[in-house]
């Protein structure tokens, strides 16, 4: 083996061992747990809410596309103490990612016209909830308004507490969650036919790092690009089973106490 090899081999091994995080989680848990559920979905009402319920979770709702039969629903979610976040009005992504009305395609807007939707969601969001202040999670993970990158703007607004994209990479969650960006919260999101085990190992891998897992989820059981209800409930069981290792909470939640609990050396 050249040194140049050898060399290369150790940078890849020391890269793949999860930073420690400086952050200290309640009740001396290893990691924090955030499940966040986009889109408004009635099988996260049907599914998730009872599953979170039961085992006494709270959880992060990015609304879109609300259907007014199912306000009274998402009302009681968010009096349960479940963080109901933006999602926008209409959930505008590339026209090449989807077939939408070509009016709330990304490309047809504008940073003013989309930091305008993201306002006008924070109203129903607070009519819903009673609350002031909203996460905000990016329609498919981008940032581009008629080829525009809006979150600086949006930040400079301060329409959001804070922003969540997708998970690109491994290194992307494993930064102290004490110094991440509010505007750059990355999440994880899962293939339809990822397994219990698979969900549970992400949950392990974070604890093992002492960092934040954020998973993100569409439909549960039913709906698109979902998780099955099963592995979605052992996932939840898993949880429920290692209360003092892994803290389950909202994304806000878990932001809050960091930035409220900071590494006294830093």
């Amino acid at each position: 083996m050249t040194m140049k090899t050898f060399l290369a081999l150790a940078l890849s091994l020391l890269c793949a061992v999860p930073a420690a995080s400086a952050t200290k989680w309640p009740g001396g848990a290893k990691a924090a747990v955030v499940l966040t559920y986009d889109d408004a979905l009635d099988s996260q009402l049907d599914n998730a809410v009872p599953a979170l319920d039961a085992a006494r979770f709270k959880a992060t709702f990015f609304l879109s596309g609300l259907k007014v039969s199912a306000v009274p629903r998402w009302r009681a979610v968010g009096a349960e103490g479940h963080e109901l976040a933006n999602h926008t009005l209409f959930h505008p992504c590339p026209a090449s990612k989807f077939s939408a009305d070509p009016r709330y395609t990304s490309e047809a807007y504008t940073p003013a016209s989309m930091l305008k939707e993201i306002e006008q969601q924070n109203v129903l969001l607070t009519a819903l909830d009673g609350k002031p202040t909203h996460g905000f999670a990016s329609p498919c993970g981008q940032t581009m308004a008629g080829g525009v990158d809006y979150l600086e703007a949006l930040r400079a607004a301060k329409l959001v507490t804070y922003a969540r994209g997708v998970y690109t990479s491994p290194d992307d969650l494993r930064a102290d969650v004490g110094r991440i960006d509010p505007m750059h919260v990355p999440s994880r999101g899962f293939p339809e036919g990822v397994t219990g085990a698979q969900l549970i190992e992400f949950a392990k891998e974070e604890a093992a790092g002492g960092g934040m897992a954020v998973y993100l989820f569409h439909g549960v059981g039913g709906d698109y690009l979902q998780v099955s209800d099963a592995a979605h409930r052992e996932l939840i069981a898993w949880l429920a089973a290692h209360r003092k290792e892994v803290w389950v909470t909202t994304l806000q939640g878990a932001l809050d106490w960091a930035k409220a609990h900071p590494d006294p050396q830093q």
